[in-house]
């Protein structure tokens, strides 16, 4: 795609109130409405009259995390759509290959193509939950998450796109010669298959990875189609953008195979005073003792004793090594402190507008000339929006940040496709079990 045809990829990452950590407690926000399917019904709508690529929802077996089961909620969401792609996050560390397999071949069926599975290794206390005695550790959930990824499509590649007959006259509903086994044995799974219903109207729904990780980014240069990424300043994205962008070669891939979109959480408002006023009131709302508690956990110090307006020392912190979490943000956060050396406040803050993304504060005029210079410059391919507020601040992006978009000749006026793999240029992938030897693609490890 050329330079002058390339247009930016926008996603909305859902949530009940906002991604301002004290956004439910926003006089706009309704935090009861996270188990409401109007909400987020609400939500999917306004983007998709925003011409938005698709819809995402974060997904965690952690206590209060507060989010609908992702299949059920955007299977509902499929139904009351259109054109919105339609992304859900499940963990591979405690799910099996063939459930998540037929579940999101069933999406995609039901939204004609429009399905997207994040997929993640799993993060926080949830071993307890499925009789397992401890948390994976991080570099044995990626072995096992590129074994469980494998599967996945080798299941949705065990139906033939034609394999489906309905034929009445010769007595032919299914052509068993083009529905095979899979027979996957490996280290971590051993996987029969066929898969129990059709190959997806995609092949495969498309794939997001979400880890900044050197080994998150290994995967994703080898599996991953999007990638959703949290990234503070220009300066860092640009370098995760290239240093990205530069292994995918490796895997006899090019670069625009794989889109980057770095989480952008704005508050927008007619003028620049008045966004900074939104601001301060959610920063007036947080939770100090909660927030130090969080991040005196995983820095592995205790702030508690220190106060509001003292610097933020990384004296006994943990190192990114020890971390068996997410290490990637952990990471993001001690590189913050060593370059901006804020008090607990101003770290606080930093955090608090959308969990170490980078957040924007101001009119929709400065916001379009910030993407367009992040989209023009080597940092991003588009952007995964976390608002701080839910609805009001997605509201405010559609109707007057794409606009401007569209003014410059950035973003679609109209959806030209029909799939979530259209809405983003990517390639429906052939069938693997039906590619001869001689015509697949050499990689080289």
């Amino acid at each position: 795609m050329s330079r002058s045809e390339r247009k930016l990829n926008l996603n909305a990452f859902l949530a009940a109130s906002g991604h301002h950590e004290a956004s439910w407690r926003h006089p706009d926000a309704h935090p009861e409405k996270g188990v409401d399917i109007k909400h987020y019904l609400k939500l999917a709508q306004i983007a998709e009259r925003g011409l938005l690529d698709s819809v995402f929802l974060a997904d965690g077996y952690w206590a209060h995390s507060g989010s609908l089961e992702p299949f059920t909620m955007l299977s509902a969401l499929a139904a009351a759509t259109k054109h919105i792609g339609l992304i859900a996050t499940v963990e591979t560390t405690y799910n099996q290959p063939f459930h998540v397999a037929r579940k999101f071949a069933s999406l995609d069926h039901i939204s004609k193509g429009r399905a997207g599975w994040n997929i993640v290794t799993g993060a926080g206390p949830a071993a307890e939950h499925f009789s397992k005695g401890q948390h994976p550790e991080h570099h044995e959930r990626y072995e096992s998450a590129e074994e469980f990824v494998e599967i996945v499509k080798g299941l949705w590649d065990s139906w033939e796109d034609d394999a489906v007959r309905n034929d009445k006259i010769n007595d032919i509903l299914i052509d068993p010669a083009k529905v095979r086994s899979l027979d996957y044995e490996g280290r971590h799974y051993r996987v029969k298959g066929p898969l129990n219903i059709a190959r997806p109207p995609q092949g495969y729904p498309v794939l997001v990875q979400a880890g900044s990780s050197e080994t998150g980014k290994a995967f994703a240069a080898k599996v991953a189609e999007v990638i959703f990424t949290a990234q503070l300043t220009f300066g860092e994205a640009q370098a995760f953008y290239k240093d990205v962008k530069s292994r995918l070669a490796a895997f006899g891939r090019t670069a625009d195979q794989l889109k980057i979109l770095p989480g952008l959480s704005p508050i927008l408002a007619y003028t620049e005073a008045e966004a900074k006023d939104i601001e301060d009131q959610l920063f007036s709302l947080i939770d100090h003792e909660g927030a130090i508690n969080r991040l005196s956990s995983r820095l592995g110090i205790d702030l508690s004793q220190h106060s509001l307006d003292d610097l933020v020392s990384l004296d006994g912190a943990h190192s990114t090594d020890q971390v068996n979490g997410m290490k990637s943000r952990h990471q993001l956060i001690l590189d913050l402190i060593e370059r901006e050396q804020p008090t607990l406040r101003q770290l606080i803050n930093r955090l608090a507008g959308a969990r170490g993304h980078f957040t924007f504060t101001g009119t929709p005029l400065q916001l379009a000339d910030e993407i367009e210079k992040w989209f023009r410059n080597g940092a991003a391919d588009g952007f995964n929006l976390m608002p701080q507020i839910y609805p009001s601040g997605l509201e405010q992006f559609v109707d007057k940040v794409i606009p401007e978009l569209q003014n410059r000749g950035l973003f679609r006026t109209s959806y030209e496709e029909q799939t979530l793999r259209g809405h983003l240029g990517l390639a429906r992938p052939a069938n693997a079990s039906q590619i001869q030897p001689s015509e697949k693609e050499v990689h080289v490890s």
